[in-house]
């Protein structure tokens, strides 16, 4: 009798090829994209590196690296070859010809990671609009080299049209989910519209990839969002309010993980996600102290951070996985030597209470101390008060309700007409 049928797709094997100039960068990379592979549902099979000066125009890496990249990757029967870096619509056309074999780079791959990640509507949107952003410019490649001449006499045909065509057809599909992403970004603005009514701070977890964000979003707020080491284990962003146990309230979100020379169309595309970084009072940046290139990959998230219009929010330095630390006295050394800071370990619960404090530090200069006299027929406001602000003192005296509370401007100018004096 005849046993099971395996229905599952058979996993890709791709031979990788690094160009990175620095060689105190090597394993780092190395296992970074070997990462990227995994998450991608993909198995290397072996690799190679070429040190460059600059980029070869037709090819990116040199002839000689191409034929030994070519006998390499059909020795490890390979599928297809990743290069590790950005490459134009010619340079993969001529590597593909050269190599013959599917050539992919970096851009692609965490595009289509991002692809099956996306989970949401909004996510599906955004992840397609930087695929299509990305292909544009190199839809003549996958022409030959006949049908790319355009003009001339005896040049003119189906070449030309099928091209033209097609370029009408992605430019379309760009301004439709342009379109469509626009209408998510004025969902997006509402929502923050309504969570300014109630105006509790917002703050947002910010970090490199596998960093541990989705980790102690869980913690503080007590979610359950998947929390994987792989590489954009989270894409879609959300939003929970904490209520911590020394009357510390905000808003917290967990938004998509960062990542070196993170595809430009990617942060073009998701933007109205990113926006919630830019519109937060304070940015937790999860930098997962046990990698061996973390201070490398806090630089990343900086310039991402800048990049999208962020450099004016407060940060709070969450230095997390200290459990991973070969001794505590290394996560006191590094909370001393920076700034506004602080260490924890996410999965352990270590810190939280440090965490928290120092959280409601960052948030004091959101709020200030008011007296006020609440006549009984305003009881409502002193709810609010407690819901969205922290009280102090409360009193029920014959002409009103005494109140001491910290609150945002938005709710002491509710206050103002009854305020007191001293």
């Amino acid at each position: 009798m005849p046993g099971p049928v395996n229905t599952q797709a058979p996993v890709e094997r791709f031979f990788l090829v690094f160009v990175n100039p620095d060689e105190a960068d090597d394993h780092y990379v190395e296992q970074e994209l070997e990462g990227l592979v995994e998450a991608a549902g993909g198995e290397v099979t072996g690799m190679s590196r070429q040190r460059l000066d600059r980029p070869h125009k037709a090819t990116y890496i040199g002839s000689g690296k191409v034929e030994e990249v070519r006998l390499a990757a059909a020795e490890t029967e390979a599928d297809a070859v990743i290069v590790d870096a950005e490459l134009t619509g010619i340079q993969l056309r001529n590597l593909e010809e050269r190599l013959a074999i599917r050539v992919l780079d970096r851009t692609t791959l965490i595009l289509d990671i991002f692809a099956g990640r996306a989970k949401t509507r909004e996510g599906q949107l955004q992840v397609e609009l930087a695929q299509y952003t990305y292909r544009l410019p190199r839809l003549m490649s996958v022409y030959t080299k006949f049908e790319r001449q355009r003009g001339g006499i005896g040049m003119r045909g189906p070449g030309e049209t099928k091209l033209e065509s097609d370029r009408r057809m992605v430019n379309a599909r760009i301004s439709r989910l342009k379109e469509e992403i626009e209408e998510v970004k004025r969902h997006r603005h509402l929502q923050r519209a309504a969570r300014k009514a109630h105006p509790v701070p917002t703050v947002s977890l910010v970090g490199y990839t596998s960093a541990g964000k989705s980790t102690l979003m869980n913690r503080l707020s007590g979610t359950d969002l998947l929390a994987d080491a792989m590489p954009f284990a989270t894409l879609d962003p959300t939003t929970r309010r904490v209520d911590a146990t020394d009357g510390v309230s905000f808003f917290l979100t967990d938004t998509v993980g960062f990542i070196r020379n993170l595809p430009t169309q990617l942060v073009a595309a998701f933007r109205a996600t990113l926006e919630e970084v830019t519109e937060s009072d304070l940015l937790l940046h999860v930098i997962d102290v046990s990698h061996e290139e973390w201070e490398g990959q806090r630089d990343a998230v900086v310039e991402t951070i800048e990049e999208i219009g962020g450099s004016d929010v407060p940060v709070l330095n969450v230095f997390n996985k200290i459990d991973a630390l070969p001794s505590v006295d290394e996560a006191t050394r590094l909370v001393t030597e920076w700034p506004n800071s602080v260490a924890v370990s996410a999965l352990k619960g270590t810190g939280m209470a440090d965490l928290v404090e120092m959280v409601r530090k960052q948030l004091e200069g959101r709020t200030g101390l008011v007296k006020a006299l609440l006549p009984y027929d305003q009881n409502n406001l002193v709810e609010s008060c407690h819901k969205f602000g922290r009280v102090l003192r409360e009193e029920y005296r014959e002409d009103g309700i005494y109140l001491e509370a910290e609150l945002v401007p938005e709710w002491q100018a509710k206050l103002k007409p009854f305020l007191i004096a001293g």
